[in-house]
């Protein structure tokens, strides 16, 4: 094979992350910040709005897979709630308040985000050999700068996040966005991932040979489909990209 892109999923993969958006002290957070931009609501009416409006978001989506979009979750809770003192805030404040809020929402939600063991050492063993991208199923308002704080965001070009597009993994949309960014064929491309539906099923609907990553998160099985390589360690990929090369 003609490998010339390895493309990856990031959490459950790359990044060992985990988070709770039921926690309490998420929605009081924003509670007591929305009451100075002239928004008074408790906790539990942010909370309620907040999932409501998500729901409604995939709801009204006309795709198969539907994917959400927190920026706009939180644009139209402003504008649903918005007083006049909110109405009258300037222009700039008022464009960066929804992603603002994104941001803190996922910050407070986050309990752990690290690295898995070995996952740099080995990109940069990589990284020199192939052009790589990630294919995620997550917001950029999350992902970009959690890439960006575990060292990894210079890896990768194009970074693929689903909820820029409204649709997500297994769409082969979003595959196709990142393999035509990069310039390569589905059989030039690697895709790693640690679901066995979202990537590796989504990858191979596309062509591309699939790396499933067997981790602490994601499925392990989906109906008759089998990954092309399996690994249980990062340290392990060098190993199995080199195998695919060997294919003729």
């Amino acid at each position: 094979m003609d490998i010339r892109a390895l493309l990856f999923d990031v959490n459950g993969t790359l990044i060992d992350i985990e988070t709770d958006e039921g926690l309490e002290e998420i929605y009081r957070a924003i509670a007591h910040f929305l009451m100075y931009q002239g928004i008074s609501l408790h906790r539990w009416e942010v909370r309620d709005l907040y999932f409501q409006l998500m729901q409604q978001q995939r709801a009204e989506s006309a795709e198969t897979f539907a994917e959400w979009n927190a920026v706009e979750v939180w644009r139209e809770f402003l504008r649903s709630k918005a007083s006049d003192y909110t109405r009258s805030l300037p222009s700039e404040k008022l464009e960066q308040l929804p992603l603002f809020l994104a941001e803190l929402h996922r910050g407070i939600a986050r309990k752990r985000l690290r690295l898995y063991p070995q996952v740099q050492e080995t990109l940069d063993q990589l990284c020199s050999l192939y052009h790589m991208a990630v294919v995620t199923d997550a917001q950029s308002a999350y992902a970009v700068p959690e890439l960006r704080a575990v060292g990894l965001l210079k890896y990768f070009n194009p970074v693929i996040v689903s909820g820029d597009y409204g649709y997500r993994k297994p769409d082969s949309r979003l595959f196709q966005k990142a393999l035509d960014a990069l310039q390569a064929r589905p059989e030039q491309a690697i895709f790693i991932g640690n679901d066995l539906y979202q990537d590796i099923f989504g990858a191979q609907q596309v062509g591309m040979k699939a790396i499933f990553l067997s981790s602490n998160q994601g499925n392990t099985s989906y109906q008759t489909i089998s990954p092309d390589y399996t690994i249980s360690r990062f340290t392990e990929l060098p190993q199995a990209v080199n195998y695919f090369a060997t294919l003729e």
